[in-house]
């Protein structure tokens, strides 16, 4: 990962904290690879990002307390506001990262962006996003904690979109990076963690997993989650 990258990042997670809402939002998306090593400091661990997308998941109903205005709270480092999709949504784009915050997609789902004026921002609702709700862990990165979903619902989680993906290189990017992260839990102990998720989820999600994981042969995995 680029320093430039990795630094600015931090920054923009410092800024949050600052404004006293880190501690209301999740980190989700590829950059848990990369925090993950906090969380797997006791075995072998090695995370590979190259990406410029950094996405916050918002619980909904949110528990944003005070306002704050998260476009002009990041101007002056060089990140501008972009509009996604037919409504609109917004994403913080720079040239080293895309920042985008989230809602889980409720019922039948909507087709316009999800309004968090707390934030002056709306957000994109995406299916299966309250999956990583359910399991929230506080790691410490740098000087600041940062709420992440617990690796084994990020690892599920990835498996499941991953056939979701519009494009075939992104849905390759997740199973890799679910595999990684379901290896290093079952060398640290925890394949029943996995396991008891696995069977706590739907059977179609379960079908969605097993797919995932057998199309890239990792059937010793399979083993020791299902």
């Amino acid at each position: 990962m680029e320093k430039n990258q990795y630094n600015l990042c931090i920054e923009v997670l410092e800024r949050f904290r600052k404004a006293n809402f880190l501690n209301e939002i999740i980190l989700i998306g590829s950059w848990c690879i990369q925090f993950y090593k906090a969380y797997f400091s006791d075995i072998e661990y090695i995370s590979a990002l190259k990406t410029r997308d950094i996405d916050f998941l918002i619980p909904v109903p949110s528990r944003l307390k005070r306002k704050t205005d998260v476009p002009e709270l990041l101007k002056d480092l060089g990140f501008v506001i972009d509009f996604r999709g037919n409504e609109g949504y917004i994403k913080l784009v720079h040239p080293e990262l895309i920042i985008e915050f989230l809602v889980p997609e409720k019922g039948k789902g909507i087709d316009k962006p999800y309004p968090l004026p707390q934030l002056g921002i709306n957000a994109q609702t995406l299916r299966f996003l309250n999956m990583l709700t359910d399991n929230v862990i506080t790691i410490k990165v740098e000087n600041l904690q940062i709420n992440v979903p617990h690796p084994a619902n990020f690892a599920l989680h990835k498996l499941i979109i991953s056939k979701r993906r519009a494009k075939k290189e992104k849905g390759s990017k997740d199973k890799e990076a679910a595999i990684r992260i379901l290896r290093a839990l079952i060398r640290k102990g925890e394949q029943n963690t996995v396991k008891n998720l696995f069977n706590s989820l739907p059977r179609k999600w379960q079908n969605k997993i097993i797919s995932a994981i057998e199309s890239e042969k990792e059937y010793k995995i399979l083993e020791n989650i299902s």
